[in-house]
């Protein structure tokens, strides 16, 4: 970890596609254990941002900086295997498989194994999988999904595939965990639960969390700082109060009435 408390630093972080400049040396923080969330317009740049913390892409220039390690265009598994864990905007299940496997196959990195023994089936394999089974059981209790365990992801209801895919992420053990839009899709029920799960995963797990979301009663209510982004700049930064209020926003992406 760094000297002042943050997990991760992103500093002058630039992607260009061709001529296209999506994000533009844009620097950005997320204190340990802390829930911010990363917030614009459709085209912003917000996922773009993600998938070079998460080493889907690799930056045009800048660095990044995750526990204190350089992580910048380092290959997703690596950066997985180091502590950082996402779900995706448009869900990413197996969805032939049940949700007890997709949480296993999380587990994947973790596991020590090795091809030699899992041919053999050595002790050893055989107690780390039955290991691996009691963690992914408690990790869908934990998710919220007690019950769903042998169901085919495909087969769950809207809500509950987006907890599989946060159970998935948590099974990769993270520090920090990246939620893409979590609460697209759900009501307004189904919204409020998973606002108290995020809060539940920094309190009970001690997981820092950065997510790009839109609905602002989810920022407010979730939010430890907000950062804004528009046409891939950083706009404007603060609590979810502060951005709310600051006229830049209100122009960019709330729309003048948000303050009414």
């Amino acid at each position: 970890m760094s000297a002042n408390g943050n997990l991760l630093e992103a500093r002058q972080v630039r992607k260009e596609f061709g001529g296209l400049v999506a994000t533009n040396d844009v620097d950005f923080t997320i204190p340990r254990n802390s829930v911010v969330s990363l917030i614009g317009p459709n085209g912003a740049g917000k996922t773009t941002f993600f998938n070079m913390l998460t080493g889907v892409y690799k930056p045009t220039a800048g660095q990044i900086v995750f526990d204190g390690a350089d992580v910048t265009g380092k290959p997703p598994h690596a950066i997985t295997k180091l502590g950082i864990g996402r779900t995706f905007q448009n869900i990413r299940l197996f969805q032939q498989m049940t949700a007890l496997e997709n949480v296993l196959v999380g587990m994947h990195s973790n596991l020590r194994g090795g091809i030699v023994g899992s041919i053999l089936r050595t002790p050893r394999v055989r107690r780390e999988e039955r290991e691996a089974e009691e963690l992914a059981h408690e990790l869908l209790r934990y998710s919220g999904l007690p019950r769903r365990h042998e169901e085919a992801a495909r087969n769950l209801p809207y809500g509950d595939q987006r907890r599989l895919e946060v159970a998935r992420a948590l099974a990769t053990d993270p520090k920090l965990v990246l939620l893409d839009e979590p609460t697209a899709g759900m009501n307004p029920q189904e919204t409020a639960d998973f606002i108290a799960f995020v809060d539940r995963l920094r309190v009970e797990r001690g997981l820092t969390v950065l997510l790009i979301e839109h609905d602002m009663k989810v920022v407010m209510g979730v939010s430890d700082r907000v950062t804004v982004l528009e046409y891939g700049e950083k706009i404007a930064e603060g609590t979810a109060e502060e951005v709310q209020a600051d006229e830049r926003v209100i122009e960019a992406y709330l729309g003048k009435g948000a303050t009414s």
